[in-house]
């Protein structure tokens, strides 16, 4: 054998190691080319060999020896620190525009239409260990009867993911400035992928309620995005008469999609005061039996387990601008739903399995570590397409889960004979 099956896929599908060759390199002497170190992070990161001196111990005598050969991790630290995070940035995006022209975002409920969203999620909080890019807040905390303050130090990241295909794909990330909130950094990734990707690359953006702002939906609008944000309490006017209205209709006929436990109500037109505006909200109502647990105490004294059939209740409210025409109302609902998987999969996934949260190369370091969280990002995102499209789509029955994937990747790597590329 002498190529890996990882490898010629992306070769084929996304020309990738000749855009990895052509990234510009930030060093004057190297030992090693940018494309050695750029691609032993890549498929150490496809490989879920997390922090980098297990990266290092894998090239020097591990799965990736053959096919990268000896790499420090001071090597890597020093490449990436000098490595161009917008040259990165710009590589997503070429993947992104090949995952599009593939149908990979298509899916069977969107009715043709792109939908990303947006969230943050905090990474590398430490104590001890900082950088000049660090966020900083105070923490207080108890030793006996006295209060103690202490500075903690963390990196904050906004994420964009298409959540309309078949599995939440990341198409980029951007770390959070000082003196930043999340809606504002969310806003600015925004910014940068429409203006690499094109206005018409994504059709409807999907959010919680903290971007749930005037100023906000006014410039995504004028980015060319329809939205669906979720409503909560913190636009109590708007929240309020929703309420009001729904609590005088009757609940929307069901479509055919709906379930049953699914009561829903279409409040069209709905006056926002805080924006100077009207938007279409929906309100959503669920009950769902559940098996419970329950201990309780018998007459002698004894404590024994029983288990009992619950009925929760959760309800919902989404704000959107989307006309929608002949289009039930239910589809506001599963526009809305669908901000969850970024949350309960994609960020879940990168943290367990791609080591999103791992504080290599932060202390000492501004760069290295926004361009090696990228890079893990990017390997991730392909690591996944590769596993959807070329490894589960042939299962005829049960077979491996992404995690396996990872081992048996790494395991293939010692077969090949030859290294591709330096």
């Amino acid at each position: 054998m002498s190529r890996h099956q990882f490898e010629r896929y992306l070769d084929q599908v996304f020309d990738f190691f000749p855009r990895i060759a052509a990234l510009p390199d930030g060093r004057c002497y190297a030992k090693h080319t940018a494309q050695k170190i750029l691609e032993a992070v890549f498929f150490g990161s496809a490989c879920q060999f997390g922090p980098l001196h297990r990266i290092e111990t894998e090239c020097r005598q591990g799965a990736l020896r053959r096919r990268i050969g000896r790499v420090s991790e001071d090597a890597i630290g020093y490449t990436l620190e000098r490595q161009d995070p917008n040259a990165i940035f710009a590589l997503g995006c070429d993947v992104a525009r090949q995952l599009k022209r593939n149908q990979v975002f298509a899916s069977t409920w969107s009715r043709g239409l792109v939908v990303a969203a947006v969230d943050g999620i905090e990474i590398c909080s430490s104590f001890v260990r900082c950088c000049s890019r660090c966020l900083e807040r105070t923490v207080k905390y108890k030793v006996g009867e006295e209060q103690r303050e202490q500075i903690q130090y963390y990196h904050r990241i906004s994420v964009v993911s298409i959540v309309s295909s078949s599995f939440p794909i990341p198409l980029g990330i951007r770390f959070q400035h000082k003196g930043e909130d999340e809606v504002a950094c969310s806003l600015a990734l925004l910014e940068d992928l429409i203006r690499q990707l094109g206005r018409r690359f994504l059709d409807v953006l999907v959010t919680d309620a903290l971007y749930l702002r005037a100023s906000f939906v006014q410039k995504i609008e004028a980015l060319g995005l329809d939205w669906v944000i979720t409503l909560k309490a913190n636009q109590p006017e708007l929240l309020a008469e929703a309420e009001r209205v729904a609590a005088a209709l009757a609940p929307y006929p069901p479509c055919a999609q709906q379930d049953e436990s699914l009561q829903l109500w279409y409040l069209p037109l709905l006056d926002w005061v805080a924006a100077d505006r009207d938007v279409q909200v929906v309100k959503t109502l669920r009950q769902q039996s559940r098996r419970r647990q329950q201990v309780e105490s018998a007459e002698a004294g004894e404590k024994h387990i029983v288990k009992i059939v619950a009925v929760e209740t959760s309800t919902n409210f989404y704000a959107s601008n989307l006309e929608l025409g002949s289009i039930p109302p239910f589809f506001l609902h599963q526009l809305g739903r669908s901000r969850w998987d970024i949350d309960t999969w994609l960020f879940q996934t990168l943290v367990t399995e791609g080591a999103l949260k791992q504080p290599s190369l932060h202390q000492g370091y501004e760069n290295a570590s926004m361009v090696l969280t990228m890079i893990r990002v990017l390997a991730f995102t392909l690591a996944q397409v590769f596993y959807h499209r070329q490894v589960r789509s042939h299962f005829r029955k049960a077979g491996f889960g992404f995690c396996d994937l990872a081992r048996r990747m790494a395991e293939r790597f010692l077969l090949i004979s030859v290294p591709d590329s330096s």
